[in-house]
C-alpha cells in the first residue's frame, strides 16, 4: 500500500506544479491576506482533484461519462467564475487590511478554488493517464485506492503549501505599496485563463 501512497504523491505533485488559475488565486491571496488564506486556496483545489482521482482510481465510470459528456458546459461555468474572479482583483486596492479567511470569508475561499478545480472534469482523462503512467491499470480495490487518492492529495496540498509559504517570505521583504500592482497583475493573469477556456470552448 505505501508505493500506492508514494505514487500517488508524486501524481498529485505533477498535477499541482502548472499551477494554473488556482496558483495566481493562492498568490494573490497569500499576499494580501496571509498565509492562511493561501492554505484554504489550496485546500479547495486539493479536494476537487481528489474527487476526479477517486472516480479514476475506483472505475466510476457513470460519473465519468456524466461529467465528459457535459464538460463544455461546466468548463463554460468555470471560465467564467475565472474571469470575474479575475475582474474582481482589479478592484483590492491593499493588503492586509482585513482578513477574510475566517469564518464566512474562509469557506468563500474555499469554495471558489473547489469550484475552479471542479469545473475541469478533462481532469479524469488526465488522471487516467497518470495512473497509466505509474503503471496502475483497471479499478485499483478499496484500500489501495484509498492510498492512492490519500498520496494526491497530500502530493498537490504540499505544493499549495510550499507556494502559501515562498509567496508569504517575499511578501516580508516586499513593500506594501506594491500590494495594489501585484492585485492587478493576479488580476490579468485570471482574467486571461477565464478568457481562453471561454474561448477554447466556443472554437471546440
Amino acid at each position: 500500500m505505501g508505493s500506492f501512497i508514494l505514487k500517488g504523491i508524486l501524481i498529485g505533485l505533477l498535477f499541482g506544479m502548472p499551477a494554473g488559475a488556482v496558483g495566481a488565486m493562492t498568490a494573490q491571496r497569500t499576499l494580501n491576506y496571509g498565509m492562511k488564506a493561501g492554505l484554504l486556496t489550496g485546500l479547495g483545489s486539493s479536494v476537487a482533484d481528489c474527487l476526479y482521482a477517486c472516480i479514476g482510481a475506483f472505475g466510476l465510470t457513470l460519473i465519468s461519462d456524466f461529467l465528459l459528456r457535459y464538460q463544455n458546459i461546466i468548463n463554460l461555468a468555470g471560465g467564467f467564475l475565472i474571469l470575474g474572479m479575475g475582474i474582481r482583483m482589479f478592484q483590492v486596492k491593499n493588503g492586509g487590511r482585513k482578513n477574510p479567511s475566517d469564518g464566512a470569508g474562509g469557506i468563500r475561499m474555499f469554495v471558489t478554488s473547489f469550484a475552479v478545480g471542479i469545473t475541469n472534469p478533462a481532469a479524469i482523462l488526465m488522471f487516467l493517464f497518470a495512473f497509466s503512467w505509474f503503471g496502475i491499470q483497471g479499478q485499483t480495490g478499496l484500500k489501495h485506492g484509498i492510498c492512492l487518492v490519500c498520496g494526491v492529495f497530500i502530493g498537490t496540498y504540499f505544493w499549495w503549501g510550499l507556494l502559501s509559504g515562498i509567496v508569504t517570505v517575499l511578501k516580508k521583504k516586499s513593500k506594501s505599496n506594491r500590494f495594489p500592482i501585484m492585485n492587478r497583475v493576479f488580476g490579468t493573469v485570471l482574467s486571461i485563463f477565464g478568457a481562453v477556456v471561454l474561448v477554447g470552448n466556443f472554437i471546440d
